[in-house]
């Protein structure tokens, strides 16, 4: 097969599939219909798809009538995998690379392989379209000026909320993804480490029959998932910091060691120091990044125990 490059000035050919290119390529997160045309031009005349899931990616091809060499490419053999992709690109072959939903490389080995064709010089070109975390932030109503991706958390729950503890007080819209078995877990440790008035905006099933998008408080979705289970994938958009009115830049310099002590220790260590009552639980909410309301849930759940 020859690779010979010509401009598209010689070609007369306009977004022509370059031969020793990487292109990563969008797939629908839901709906088929937002596989773009340029998506199925290069998917169709690259010469191989490394995929996350062949299986998966192999009916999303046969929907458009595309037949095309497949490899496998996924966590568990990516530094292998990656290597030989890489290899036939270098030697002139033109690839595409799929996640199984979505823009790959974002919360996906597709970022080791992107890395490793930067180093070795070998061009990557970008095929967008549909991204999960970014058509959740649109969809959330809350604030899209500054925003932090935060990504899948971890299984383990002592690890997890050693996570959320550092970005409690981050000022951004916070993006999360989240598998359906782990979100009560998870929606239970965020309101617990961000306060219960904090809002967030649950959205699953994007694109399909059943989206839906859920605007709360944390402590509103800690409920409805007492009484209903969850379903399909969810991106978590959680209000940041600056917008739930937490002001970390002025939080005391001895929050973090005051913090270990319990609720009750914590109201008593600014009331021994001549605060009133109110002004003491004031001032321990906001040494924790909590709302109010839900360090007096803390002291209250404290007394009953």
């Amino acid at each position: 097969m020859s690779h010979e490059k010509k401009s598209i000035g010689e070609t007369g050919e306009k977004n022509r599939v370059e031969p020793g290119t990487l292109y990563l390529v969008a797939t629908p997160i839901g709906n088929l219909s937002d596989l773009s045309d340029r998506a199925k031009k290069v998917l169709s005349e690259v010469d191989f798809v490394a995929a996350e899931d062949t299986r998966n990616t192999g009916k999303l091809l046969s929907c458009f009538g595309i037949k095309k060499e497949l490899i496998s490419y996924f966590e568990h053999n990516k530094r292998e995998r990656g290597g030989i992709i890489l290899d036939r690109v270098a030697a002139g072959e033109a690839a595409a690379l799929v996640t199984d939903a979505g823009m790959p490389a974002i919360s996906d080995p597709g970022e080791d392989i992107v890395r490793l064709a930067a180093e070795r010089g070998i061009r990557v070109s970008i095929v967008p379209g549909c991204c999960a975390a970014v058509s959740a932030l649109a969809l959330s109503a809350l604030s899209t000026g500054r925003f932090a991706f935060e990504g899948f958390l971890s299984t383990n729950r002592h690890e997890r909320k050693l996570r959320l503890d550092e970005v409690k007080n981050e000022r951004r819209t916070m993006i999360f993804y989240e598998a359906p078995h782990k979100l009560k877990n998870t929606l239970s440790d965020l309101c617990s480490l961000f306060g219960g008035e904090r809002k967030i905006a649950l959205c699953r099933e994007m694109t399909k029959i059943n989206e839906e998008v859920v605007r709360t408080t944390l402590e509103g979705a800690v409920a409805l998932y007492e009484t209903r289970e969850p379903r399909g994938e969810y991106v978590l958009i959680v209000e940041g910091a600056a917008e739930a009115g937490i002001t970390p830049d002025e939080k005391n310099p001895d929050a973090d060691s005051l913090s270990d002590l319990s609720p009750a220790e914590h109201v008593a260590h600014y009331t021994d120091a001549g605060m009133s009552k109110m002004d003491a639980v004031k001032a321990a909410a906001k040494d924790r990044g909590m709302s109010k309301s839900a360090f007096y849930d803390l002291l209250q759940k404290e007394r009953t125990e």
